[in-house]
């Protein structure tokens, strides 16, 4: 059988066709010596829809006996609905006769990076996600440069691009935006004076903008499963243009994969680095801005002259509040598989994530009930946040030094050492001129700080 014929029938196995008579094929899945070719052949025989070739195939690799099919059989696992067979032959192969669910089996994987995939894994990676959406092969390939495990990468669910990006987008003035409650909660971003506000429940459906505030190129990088908006400036110096990012279809570690258009590399939503393609081990970072989130009151009644987003975005969606994620939102469950440490916090407690260089820490959005001026060191640094856990509000700003505290009515103003200082977008502005930036953070769940930012402190620990 030909590599293309059976590649045909994969395609007709996962999208569930009849597919046609499969050969006699004994001859090709006898155990002994295998050449990566035959070893790759035989993961790719998983798909045909035949049973009795299946177990064959399986008993030859079991036979064997090297762990490097363990991520093919994972992978064939995902798409196959009667794998018992596959269950039993991975078990066997690893030992781990426990695990028992894809879910849990990439857990498994993810804790043994010992396990190399077989020589061609990357192809046939490649050729399986095809199957969903040829665009897919924009992303992967054989030879594909990439800094995580492509065994790690997994489908999401929809096509590339079926989150559609925002590029662009409309925007209106605060009066028109009738749309909205005073509790709809945005994300709030002022630039050079420039304000804005990109609502939760339109952003939930695409989970991206391209724009322009203030004059700069930005991209809000908001992976729903995480929890993370997080904004990002994407003109990058020795690149043309700013890049321009949009959702692949590809989840690791349960945070999404975003893509940019100009050379279709994979990056890391939480690091803004890419991560799969000919951008990989470039030493890309993408500069973190701040961003808030808030209610649409507090901050129409901050920026009365904001802009927000218009429902025109060309798109037919439903944006009434918890249309998009709301099953997901509401559940303490993960849709999608990641390691969490055993702490204090469950996977989705929301955590404020201060993200200046080196500089990195976490504080537990219940930190902030009742609204609360926190200060803090990070390293060597002195901070002050200032934050209310209701709007999942945090500003993070340089302390330099002063012990700041709440003053009687709001959070708008802070008072240090008997001086009250406006707390503003950018900065901090004392009574005598003085100013403190502010720093770049954004709100997340702990599973997806904990799981990216492994060496970093959580406040309170």
């Amino acid at each position: 059988m030909t590599r293309g014929v059976l590649w045909a029938l994969l395609g007709m196995w996962l999208v569930f066709l009849p597919s046609p008579p499969v050969p006699a094929l004994a001859q090709n899945v006898s155990p002994g010596a295998m050449s990566d070719e035959d070893v790759a052949l035989k993961v790719q025989l998983l798909f045909v829809p035949a049973p009795h070739l299946r177990k064959e195939v399986l008993s030859a690799l079991e036979k064997r006996g090297d762990l490097d099919v363990v991520p093919g059989l994972i992978q064939a696992m995902r798409f196959i609905p009667a794998h018992a067979d596959i269950l039993a032959s991975l078990q066997a192969l690893t030992g781990a006769v426990d695990v028992t669910t894809w879910h849990d089996w990439i857990l498994w994987q993810e804790d043994h990076p010992e396990i190399e995939p077989f020589a061609g894994f990357d192809a046939f990676k490649a050729e399986v996600l095809a199957n969903i959406d040829e665009n897919f092969r924009l992303f992967l390939s054989a030879g594909v440069k990439h800094d995580i495990r492509l065994e790690e990468i997994v489908w999401g669910g929809v096509r590339k691009d079926g989150i559609p990006a925002l590029v662009d987008p409309t925007h209106i003035g605060a009066a028109e935006a009738t749309y909205l409650g005073d509790d709809d909660l945005v994300f709030g971003i002022e630039i050079n004076g420039d304000a804005r506000a990109y609502p939760l429940r339109i952003l939930n459906w695409h989970e991206m903008f391209n724009d322009v505030v203030g004059g700069v190129p930005v991209a809000l990088a908001y992976c729903t499963l995480c929890g993370s908006g997080i904004l990002y400036e994407t003109l990058v110096e020795g690149y043309s243009g700013p890049f321009i990012f949009g959702s692949s279809g590809f989840l690791y570690r349960s945070n999404k994969l975003m893509y940019d258009r100009q050379t279709h590399s994979l990056w890391n939503q939480f690091l803004g680095q890419p991560v799969v393609g000919s951008l990989t081990g470039s030493g890309l970072e993408l500069k973190i801005r701040p961003v808030a989130i808030t209610s649409w009151k507090e901050w129409r009644r901050r920026h009365p002259d904001t802009k927000v987003l218009s429902l025109d975005t060309g798109y037919e969606r439903d944006y009434a509040p918890g249309q998009a994620y709301g099953a997901y939102f509401d559940s303490p469950d993960l849709m999608f598989p990641a390691r969490v440490p055993g702490t204090r916090l469950r996977p989705k407690d929301f955590v404020f994530a201060l993200r200046f260089g080196k500089h990195e820490k976490a504080w537990p959005l219940t930190a902030f009930k009742g609204g609360k001026v926190i200060n803090d060191t990070v390293g060597d640094l002195d901070v002050v946040l200032i934050g209310d856990a209701v709007t999942r509000t945090v500003r993070a700003y340089h302390a330099d030094g002063r012990d700041f505290s709440a003053v009687a009515v709001g959070l708008d103003k802070i008072e240090a050492e008997g001086k009250r200082w406006r707390v503003e977008e950018d900065a901090l502005r004392g009574p005598d001129g003085e100013q403190l930036a502010r720093l770049p953070g954004h709100i997340a769940y702990y599973f997806a700080w904990s799981g990216f930012k492994t060496g970093a402190p959580l406040y309170g620990d």
